[in-house]
């Protein structure tokens, strides 16, 4: 049965029912009562199923409650593999709301922790709302609980991300196929998101940069049309039950690099190279930062790179922790069970593009192990 808007993380339910129990306990160490789940990617990773407008509240003690609209309910419960979940059904936003506050108030709840985050669902207005409604309730950040809980894998989802990280390459291949002049940003992003379909991704997210003019997050232009002497970039984030991987390379269109481009092309592979190497566990990821920019020194390049290197993957695309996006992040220390896209900067060339090389990695007691193969489809020469 297809059901619209909902997504499988097929991990037994055991899986679920231990980090409830978790996130309980250490809602309990820190004092809060309960904690009101409005993320996706947080309720997927408590529930096992994608579900639009999630709403799921955590007693720090007890059952969980799921929120769901009137008719949802059988197929929620169908879907979910968080068993003894208690579901409430609601009829409109309003509803929802009453609801919630009926239930926190049942709890006799004062310190409720929510998920501060930017992530779809996670609306501010909701928030307001909440507070409105609850005068005598402290919201609390419970966000940095789940960032820890989901920074570290177990082997389920390393072998759901191993084989988002196949489909990954194989897109990124099969993709780099089509890239000729005259094809277009948008055109190549329709055959990347095709493969990735029909490869089994369910949500992948695909980004296309053609030169001359460089950008980090290029999401696909029907103008901006392949020419020779170009770099074309892509990146893929293709996703298996649920879980992602990255990978992304650059290439040249022309009859031979420019000395400039083929410096760069050594640099990015340099960089790659001692990334790997020095990333492991109780590494801290700054040190890798100022080391890698020697080498970009050394090339001529530190004015030509995006400070930071390496980010998480997981339930999504991009997540903790991001280094070439929040500066504290750079600080933390490298762990065993953590997987990470590297190298996420690219280098930014006006009057060609960008060179991306990015692969996703698992990082074990020993060092980096390599889940997808964007390095190897990498033309060099």
């Amino acid at each position: 049965m297809l059901l619209i808007g909902v997504a499988w993380v097929s991990l037994p339910p055991s899986v679920f029912k231990s980090r409830v129990e978790r996130l309980q306990n250490l809602l309990r160490e820190k004092g809060i009562d309960c904690a009101m789940i409005r993320t996706l990617s947080d309720f997927k990773y408590l529930v096992g199923v994608k579900w639009l407008r999630p709403a799921l509240l955590v007693p720090s003690d007890g059952n969980p409650k799921v929120f769901v609209a009137v008719g949802e309910e059988e197929g929620f419960l169908s879907l979910s593999k968080l068993k003894g979940v208690d579901v409430v059904t609601y009829t409109d936003g309003g509803d929802l709301m009453n609801k919630v506050v009926t239930n926190i108030k049942l709890l006799k709840a004062r310190r409720v922790g929510m998920v501060f985050g930017v992530e779809r669902d996670a609306y501010i207005l909701f928030y307001e709302m909440f507070k409105r409604a609850n005068r005598d309730v402290e919201v609390v950040d419970i966000g940095p609980i789940l960032t820890e809980m989901r920074s570290i894998k177990d082997s389920h989802e390393i072998e759901a991300i191993s084989k988002a990280a196949e489909i990954s390459t194989m897109v990124l291949e099969k993709t780099m196929n089509f890239v000729k002049e005259g094809v277009s940003e948008l055109e190549l992003a329709a055959e990347a998101y095709s493969i990735a379909y029909r490869l089994g991704s369910e949500e992948p997210h695909i980004y296309i940069n053609i030169g001359p003019h460089p950008r980090v997050h290029a999401e696909p232009l029907r103008d901006v049309v392949a020419k020779k002497n170009v770099l074309v970039t892509i990146v893929v984030g293709a996703d298996y039950n649920g879980y992602y991987a990255n990978a992304s390379a650059s290439l040249f269109i022309g009859d031979s690099k420019p000395d400039e481009i083929r410096k760069a092309f050594n640099c990015a592979k340099e960089v790659y190279e001692e990334a790997v190497s020095m990333t492991k566990p109780g590494t801290r990821f700054i040190d890798v930062i100022r080391r890698l920019d020697s080498i970009y020194s050394k090339y001529g390049l530190l004015d030509k790179r995006i400070v930071g290197y390496v980010h998480g993957v997981g339930l999504q695309v991009e997540e903790y922790p991001i280094t070439t996006i929040v500066p504290a992040h750079r600080a933390v220390e490298a762990k065993t069970g953590m997987v990470v896209a590297m190298v996420h900067s690219p280098l930014m060339l006006p009057g060609y593009g960008s060179i991306k090389i990015e692969d996703t990695f698992v990082i074990a007691e020993n060092g980096c192990r390599k889940l997808s193969k964007a390095i190897e489809v990498v033309n060099w020469s």
